[in-house]
């Protein structure tokens, strides 16, 4: 990823005097210098002139839109900035918006505010007259709203930059399809020529044995190091099966996540997906070869899902230098507990869970898989983190797409379960599994997702919305009745 910074742009005009713009300039980088010192921000921001003029304010733009370091643009209106100044540059611009709304006193001063005062301090009507502008021309941005020394706003300016950079990085996404979708399948199906239009995103197939060359090739002594690595780094859980026989099997993995990586690097990809029903020459269906590759931050999707391997990807951008992340990770609905007052749904799939979720120790095992008619996969088994994360789902309608948002209580599961070879975690959906469940069933979900502790349904929304698709929230607040009224409405709003 490029090192991405954050523009500052104040708006005024010149009717109050040179005395006032030289207050706006000085409270403009104040508000900056204050914000990137906070420690709370993932990007920089950059201070730029105050924008009085049409020209300037186009200027500005589309010098942002050529600098790839930028990866959006913070507005805010200090004074009255007549909004037919910002048509142009806002038409050319092309990058995430923010509409900062805020002003430089915290609080009224009672006993010296004067008309001069209230002149220069008046973003109460400079950011309506704005955003009124912003609304008319349809132009997707985020408003946030408070004081700017206040951590909560600070807080919220970071969580939007993670989105920005969502937006800027998905027209970077590669996606390397080992071989095709899963036969008869519909929901990891879609349109591949309307995802790139709508989100950039390149989705490529390849013959399976093309990358099996680059496992073969793999040379030896590199396989024994990345096997030492994998020895030292994780617990060997053999199980009564002979060690050597089991270390081959490991090397096996260490094969395939050398020469995969290898062939992603040289062909750019960013994702990957596989098909446990296409293996050509590899020796085992990749497993812990796959999930150390979505630890290094390479999306992945099972069954050739390359919306999901997409998604992960993003969401492992959005989450990337993020201090104490609990991780990002593809996922799949696997099993329920009805049981009352414990309800929850086991997720798991084959092999291919991320480790950066995982919570206590990760062992390897090596365990025989009925799918994919190849020997005994390598593969890392652990229990999940606890805590609040969100699972995303996105489907293709035929005539649009949709992105599915469910907050999730991740749990423990109540015991062990030994005989269980995959790596595991359990949440509760929000509000219920009975509405949450519902709720996806009826929004057409599917089975996989793509699931993060590190981001709100807020930063998945607003990417969403960036992306000009629909997006359908099931969190605390969701019931049958608003959530069939808001598809119905979304349907005629996205056709």
């Amino acid at each position: 990823m490029k090192q991405y910074k954050f523009w500052f742009a104040t708006g005024s005009q010149d009717l109050y005097g040179d005395e006032c713009l030289a207050h706006v300039a000085e409270h403009s980088k104040k508000i900056v210098e204050h914000l990137n010192k906070s420690g709370l921000l993932p990007y920089e921001i950059v201070w730029k002139p105050t924008l009085i003029t049409n020209e300037l304010i186009r200027k500005t733009f589309n010098e942002a839109n050529a600098d790839e370091e930028c990866a959006g643009v913070i507005t805010w209106m200090h004074t009255f900035s007549p909004a037919k100044s910002w048509i142009l540059g806002l038409q050319e611009y092309r990058k995430p918006l923010m509409h900062l709304h805020t002003q430089f006193n915290e609080e009224i001063p009672y006993d010296t505010i004067d008309m001069d005062f209230m002149n220069e301090n008046q973003s109460a009507h400079g950011d309506r007259e704005y955003g009124h502008i912003v609304s008319r021309m349809g132009i997707e941005r985020k408003v946030i709203v408070g004081h700017w020394a206040d951590e909560k706003v600070i807080g919220r300016i970071a969580s939007w930059m993670r989105t920005a950079i969502g937006i800027m990085e998905s027209s970077h996404i590669r996606v390397m399809r080992v071989a095709d979708n899963m036969r008869n399948v519909a929901v990891t199906e879609g349109d591949k020529v309307e995802a790139q239009i709508k989100f950039g995103w390149e989705i490529d197939a390849y013959p399976v044995n093309e990358i099996a060359e680059y496992v073969e090739a793999a040379a030896k002594a590199d396989v024994d190091t990345l096997v030492e690595e994998y020895y030292d780094k994780y617990e060997i859980l053999l199980e009564g099966r002979d060690p050597e026989e089991f270390r081959q099997h490991v090397a096996v993995q260490a094969q395939i996540e050398l020469g995969f990586e290898r062939f992603l690097k040289e062909k750019n990809y960013q994702a990957i997906v596989t098909h446990f029903g296409d293996l050509g020459a590899l020796k085992q269906l990749p497993g812990l070869a796959i999930q150390r590759l979505m630890e290094k931050g390479y999306g992945f999707g099972g069954e050739g899902d390359w919306k999901t391997a997409a998604m992960v990807r993003l969401m492992k951008i959005m989450t990337e230098g993020m201090k104490d992340a609990k991780g990002t990770s593809f996922m799949e609905d696997y099993t329920y507990n009805l049981v009352p007052g414990k309800e929850g749904i086991l997720q798991a799939h084959m092999l291919e869970v991320c480790p950066t979720i995982s919570e206590g120790p990760v062992g390897i095992k090596v365990t025989p898989l009925s799918m994919g008619d190849r020997e005994d996969p390598a593969r890392l088994v652990f229990t999940s983190k606890t805590g609040k994360g969100i699972a995303a789902s996105l489907v293709d309608l035929g005539n649009r797409f949709r992105l599915i948002i469910n907050t999730v209580d991740c749990k423990k599961v109540e015991k062990p379960m030994p005989k269980l070879p995959v790596a595991t975690a359990f949440w509760t959906p929000e509000p219920s599994l009975a509405t949450g469940a519902e709720a996806w069933i009826l929004a057409g979900g599917a089975h996989h997702t793509a699931f993060t502790y590190d981001l709100t349904a807020e930063q998945m929304g607003d990417w969403a919305a960036a992306m000009g698709i629909e997006a359908v929230y099931i969190d605390k607040d969701t019931t049958i009745r608003t959530l069939k009224n808001e598809m119905l409405w979304n349907s005629v709003a996205f056709r």
